[in-house]
């Protein structure tokens, strides 16, 4: 008895404006697979290509990858059934919003190249994080509290394709938190903004308006993002398999091992390599791509 063939899905995204997914592409990736169903996701930047083989889901990847080298497309072979995830697991600096939040209040202190080479080295999972997350909020004692507003509204960008990424996932009955190693004062309100049930980050301590330069323990960091995740699917009682997790740092590698699509985003090298699935040039909706939403689908911001 021969091996039952899966039935796969081979999603090609292309970034934004850019329409990279022509008739030319579909071509070459369908050349490279076995016979395969086109459905167009969004013209001229999103592709699912159905088909059915044994072999596993990796070969299919690395052939596409070789087929498509040089093009700014994001691949991702999976299986066809159980796409659209109910439960959502994001990380917030330099994932769902551009910049990284404690760099930003380096700066107003007068000491971001200092906390920004140590932000560098603990998301590259060179040093630990919990002992470099101590180590930067130290420095930022005295500052005032009152700065974190004027800095989300003035430093803070959203990534794109994040409100329309957690908006349409909602709309289609999943849970999405925010998980990240930064802190509260931040992930409240830019939760909020893009619209996730919940948040979950580190607390910084605050002293007469200020930060007191010390951070409320246990530090949420690597372990506790996994255990959010594995909180959360317990609480709706969840597969593995119905579970989305995005990051691009170090501290975000056992979440995105754990869940059923974890997403490395723009992600360190370290990540990239070890994540299922990886965006290195759509913005945050190409994850909707990826679960087979059509642009009609989608929930806009």
């Amino acid at each position: 008895m021969g091996t039952m063939p899966a039935n796969w899905v081979a999603s090609l995204v292309s970034a934004p404006g850019e329409k990279a997914v022509d008739l030319s592409v579909i071509a070459k990736a369908r050349a490279a697979l076995p016979s395969s169903e086109v459905a167009v996701l969004s013209p001229g930047r999103a592709v699912d290509l159905h088909f059915a083989d044994a072999a596993p889901a990796p070969r299919w990847t690395t052939a596409l990858r070789e087929a498509l080298a040089g093009l700014a497309i994001d691949i991702l072979v999976q299986p066809d059934s159980g796409r659209r995830k109910r439960l959502f697991l994001a990380d917030m600096d330099s994932t769902m919003i551009g910049q990284e939040c404690i760099d930003e209040l380096a700066d107003a202190a007068g000491l971001r190249a200092h906390v920004s080479a140590i932000t560098e080295r603990a998301m590259r999972g060179e040093i630990a994080f919990e002992p470099a997350l101590r180590e930067r909020v130290a420095l930022l004692k005295g500052l005032p509290v009152g700065i974190v507003e004027e800095m989300i509204r003035t430093r803070i960008t959203l990534t794109g394709g994040g409100p329309e990424l957690v908006r349409t996932m909602r709309a289609n009955g999943a849970y999405t938190a925010l998980v990240s190693g930064g802190f509260t004062v931040f992930t409240g309100p830019i939760s909020e903004m893009i619209g996730f049930d919940m948040h979950r980050s580190n607390i910084l301590d605050i002293r007469d308006g200020h930060f007191a330069g010390t951070v409320r323990e246990p530090i949420l960091g690597k372990e506790a993002k996994r255990a959010s995740l594995e909180e959360l699917r317990a609480r709706f009682a969840l597969p593995p398999a119905a579970t989305l997790a995005v990051g691009d740092g170090a501290n975000d590698l056992a979440m995105l091992g754990e869940a059923g699509l974890g997403v490395a985003f723009h992600a360190k090298p370290i990540v990239a390599e070890a994540a299922h699935a990886r965006v290195d040039h759509g913005d945050l909706r190409t994850l909707l791509y990826f679960q087979g939403y059509r642009d009609e689908e989608i929930v806009g911001a």
